[in-house]
């Protein structure tokens, strides 16, 4: 049973299934009528940050999660005074928290820069991502925030076209990429990510040559959900056929007979889609440092000019692997997954038993790279991903890995605006509900509630419309506009605690602005109890 409350009075939000750690539902659905915290604050922004019918109420926090080791059993430290970035303002004691700067940027060589410290998780194969792609990449597009294409998308493509195994013709893949070009403004990236398949495939050869060095390729070490490889769900015995020809291992086989059969009485209803697992030929350290040295100079002599690392919530020997290889070789970024998300089909016993989770792996990333630094080598810029979707959860992540920290990658939250945007959308524009994959037909009360029209339900809606202009307002998909909303109210959520902590920019965040609330998470995490810190200088003031 979830520890995590179902409903917040305050809030006015609820939870329609289990709630996780991260506050949504263990089991988030595209056609939800609501209302999470993190799906009404696509509509309503910073509003969300307050208790609600403000003048008749008083609010007190209902917070029991301080038991156990998670990041709710982590605490955000205030400060009554200092100002860390504040620059002029500092000495003229005019600082507001809206002075917090949010500008984030990662990279050996060449610098990414972006307008927030989050970006996606890999949106790969999963059917949900390519519904809701034009959503997801528009939107991130315009926050400038980076977006990850995930693994097999050109796999399971049928109209990707494979010569002799390699891919001559890639629609889906550059459908993807080029939604994201539309908008970029020179913040953010488009990440495409290479698992086995992708690399045997052509992958990387095939988008160095049509889009250069406008792309960020990734190489991946499994994720956060599991560890054996991407899967996805197919209904139609003809198109796990032709996943069974490209290569794919798909469970039932369907060129038995007795699977054929058994999907005509109706016994058989999906089949599931595998990966090859990877690195089975390797036996230890040396060989994968030296498979991982000659993967990345490859890469670069195709021309990339940007290499991240994707790796999973393995035990401490990959992670040391991982931070060690990804600095040695100059990688831009290196981002590590707790246990726990899944955005597609990830075998459920699996997420539930596999790997460890985000807090411990997090702490021993930041313990690992320390030990790197102190022995006078550069570390590799860090994501930390694994069940994020409230501004004190990015800012906690942030401040557990400082110094070498720079994003936080959330998967399943970035996906609720896309949803919830493209079912407005679907009612508010009929004409569009099936190119958008809206799921309503009326908007919902919950919605309503809020407004009949988008300039009306999103918070953000005039905003983007300052960006990109009322013209181009018509074609951009509501899900990106919601994107924003849920983005900016993220951002001054984070932007309130940095003030309070006393960080004008994210690279003041430390780790001391950060205190565990219990013995326990202390002892796993090294962040010391919340009356333990600072309490040497109590003492001195208090005997001066």
């Amino acid at each position: 049973m979830s520890q995590w409350l179902k409903s917040n009075d305050v809030l006015g939000t609820t939870n329609r299934g289990n709630t996780a750690e991260s506050g949504l539902c263990t089991l988030c659905r595209a056609d939800c009528m609501g209302k999470c915290e993190t799906w009404l604050s696509c509509m309503k922004g910073r509003e969300t940050l307050y208790p609600r019918d403000f003048g008749i109420v008083t609010a007190g926090s209902g917070n029991t999660t301080h038991v156990g080791v998670s990041y709710n059993s982590l605490r955000i430290q205030g400060y009554n005074y200092g100002a860390c970035g504040a620059g002029e303002k500092a000495a003229t004691g005019d600082a507001l928290f809206t002075d917090v700067s949010l500008a984030a940027s990662f990279g050996a060589q060449h610098k990414t820069t972006c307008r927030y410290p989050l970006m996606t998780g890999a949106l790969g194969s999963t059917f949900v991502a390519a519904k809701y792609w034009d959503a997801f990449a528009t939107g991130c597009a315009i926050c400038g925030v980076p977006i990850v294409v995930g693994e097999n998308v050109v796999g399971i493509d049928r109209e990707a076209v494979l010569e002799n195994g390699r891919i001559t013709k890639a629609p889906e893949l550059e459908r993807r990429i080029d939604n994201y070009l539309r908008y970029y403004d020179g913040h953010g990236a488009i990440i495409v990510q290479l698992n086995v398949e992708d690399t045997r495939n052509g992958v990387a050869e095939y988008v160095a040559g049509k889009y250069g060095d406008k792309v960020i390729i990734e190489l991946k070490w499994g994720q956060g959900a599991k560890d054996i490889g991407g899967e996805i769900e197919v209904k139609s015995p003809e198109y796990a056929q032709f996943l069974k020809q490209r290569g794919y291992l798909v469970d039932p086989d369907p060129t038995r007979p007795e699977v054929q059969e058994g999907y005509r009485t109706g016994a058989v209803k999906g089949f599931a889609r595998h990966s090859r697992l990877g690195y089975t030929d390797l036996s230890g350290y040396e060989q994968v440092r030296e498979n991982f040295m000659t993967q990345v100079a490859y890469l670069r002599s195709l021309g990339f000019g940007r290499i991240s690392l994707k790796t999973g919530a393995y035990g401490m020997e990959a992670l040391a692997m991982s931070i060690r290889l990804a600095s040695e070789c100059e990688l831009d970024l290196l981002t590590i997954d707790g246990a726990g998300g899944g955005t597609g089909m990830s075998p459920w016993d699996m997420m539930e038993t596999w790997g460890v989770p985000s807090i411990l792996l997090h702490a021993k990333a930041a313990e690992y790279a320390a030990l790197l630094a102190a022995s006078g080598r550069k570390v590799v810029d860090m994501s930390f991903a694994g069940g994020f979707a409230k501004p004190s959860q990015i800012f906690k992540a942030l401040a557990l890995g400082a110094p070498y920290t720079k994003m936080i990658c959330m998967g399943r939250a970035m996906m609720i605006p896309g949803f919830l945007g493209s079912n407005i959308e679907g009612v508010l524009k009929p004409e569009n509900r099936a190119r958008v994959s809206g799921n309503w037909d009326t908007l919902p009360k919950t919605v309503a509630e809020h407004g009949k029209t988008a300039e009306e339900i999103f918070a953000g809606y005039h905003d983007v419309q300052a960006k990109i202009g009322r013209d181009a307002m018509k074609d951009l998909p509501y899900g990106a506009i919601a994107m924003w909303t849920l983005l900016d109210k993220l951002g001054a959520g984070v932007q309130q605690l940095m003030a309070g902590a006393r960080r004008f920019s994210l690279d003041q965040i430390r780790r001391e602005d950060i205190a565990s609330g219990n013995r326990e998470t202390e002892r796993e995490t090294g962040i010391p109890f919340i009356t333990d810190v600072q309490d040497e200088f109590a003492g001195a003031i208090l005997k001066a």
